[in-house]
């Protein structure tokens, strides 16, 4: 069930991405009695609101949504200003979806954009700009439903996104903005085709996708595109990691966190890649960052960013200043991290719980080794090569404990 789910949800993703392109387009004409289709491009304007939008992607949230209600006092009959508000709300729920105290806001304000939107292609069939923020903001909500596993609401809300996406189409051919939800489907519709073979039945009703083109797209969007710039860039950070492009996302997460520090997602992916490439230094100066912005308090800094973080600063102390003691200390923390964060599947989390088995096998100290293996067993996949490693060293164990028993 998650994971159709998840799939919708990258259909949600794509859906507002290629909204979220247009609705700069709305601005210009100071004429307020003008319809909003007719509205110019605005230089000015389009600069104030850029800068807002970087708040928002640096964590400045009141400074970003002090610049979106003036815009939605200034267009108060256009879903503009409800939906950048409603954009600014889901932000503060990135961090960590589990919390939900920003549920309502989120909700509210892109009802308001749907209801305004509605308005404006109820007048004119052929209003792209409208049907661009009906489909944006239903995306917005499906994708909060699903988090929620309010899956008929979130289903709902994708069939809208979708109706109204066939209206929103044109024009990609001359605009990179455009590209971007095309780049993010075609990706990530073949990327769960060739790693979910169970959807497969679900994607038989969707155009088939190509990952190499949606990079191609996304490339384009982040090079080339103004306002989807950002976005592409934070989804090639992701895309180039998974297909083992690591050098890649490495130099691009390193320039996106040098852009916005506060963010706690660019933070967490440049030192997960420094780590990954061997960058060990520099790996472990961004996770001592990671804990003490952690520690601070600071917001979007959470129990997964500690548990990157932990994993990073026990593997380096284990193996290369030989610190037993400060290794064991962050395996724990990176556990208990993983707990915290309900997240005792994740590689991190299976192998802390694997090096303290390890750690107390050359301490003698069987019985724990026994308990950390067993955890071992108990939360990874029965074919993976942890549950196979675990496994083995239990075996071991077990024989050499009988051996030391039959020479007493």
């Amino acid at each position: 069930m998650r994971l159709t789910f998840n799939l919708l949800i990258i259909i949600f993703f794509a859906t507002f991405f290629s909204a979220e392109s247009q609705f700069f387009s709305l601005f210009g004409n100071k004429k307020e009695t003008e319809t909003p289709e007719l509205l110019l491009m605005d230089r000015g304007i389009q600069i104030e609101t850029t800068a807002a939008v970087n708040n928002m992607y640096n964590f400045n949230f009141d400074a970003a949504e002090r610049e979106f209600k003036w815009l939605k006092v200034k267009y108060p009959d256009h879903p503009l200003g409800d939906f950048l508000l409603g954009l600014n709300e889901w932000w503060k729920i990135i961090p960590d979806t589990k919390k939900s105290n920003y549920d309502d806001l989120c909700h509210m304000y892109m009802d308001q954009a749907i209801d305004k939107a509605e308005n404006l292609f109820d007048k004119n069939k052929k209003n792209k700009e409208a049907a661009f923020f009906i489909c944006a903001s239903y995306a917005i909500k499906g994708r909060l439903y699903a988090e929620r596993e309010k899956w008929v609401k979130a289903a709902w809300a994708g069939k809208q996104a979708l109706k109204y996406l066939d209206y929103s189409r044109g024009e990609e051919n001359i605009n990179p903005e455009l590209l971007f939800g095309d780049g993010v489907y075609n990706y990530y519709s073949k990327w769960i085709h060739e790693n979910y073979k169970s959807l497969k039945p679900l994607l038989s009703f969707f155009k088939k996708g190509d990952k190499n083109l949606g990079i191609k797209q996304l490339e384009n969007v982040a090079n080339n595109a103004f306002y989807s710039r950002m976005e592409a860039r934070y989804f090639l950070v992701q895309i180039y990691a998974m297909e083992n492009q690591t050098a890649k996302s490495l130099l691009l997460s390193r320039q996106m966190h040098a852009l916005y520090p506060n963010n706690s997602f660019f933070h967490r992916y440049v030192a997960r890649n420094s780590f990954a490439l061997g960058r060990l230094a520099e790996a472990e100066v961004y996770a001592e960052e990671l804990l003490q912005n952690l520690k601070d308090h600071k917001y979007g800094y959470g129990d997964n960013d500690g548990r990157y973080a932990s994993y990073i600063l026990a593997y380096v102390n284990e193996n290369y200043k030989h610190d037993l003691a400060m290794a064991k200390f962050h395996y724990v923390a990176c556990i208990n991290y993983a707990v915290n964060n309900d997240s005792q599947d994740s590689g991190y989390f299976l192998a802390s719980n694997m090096a303290l088995g390890k750690i107390a096998e050359t301490e003698e100290d069987y019985k724990t080794a026994v308990e950390y293996y067993g955890i071992v067993l108990k939360n990874a996949e029965k074919k993976s090569s942890s549950y196979e490693t675990a496994k083995k060293r239990l075996q071991d164990i077990t024989k050499l404990m009988k051996k030391k028993k039959g020479k007493r």
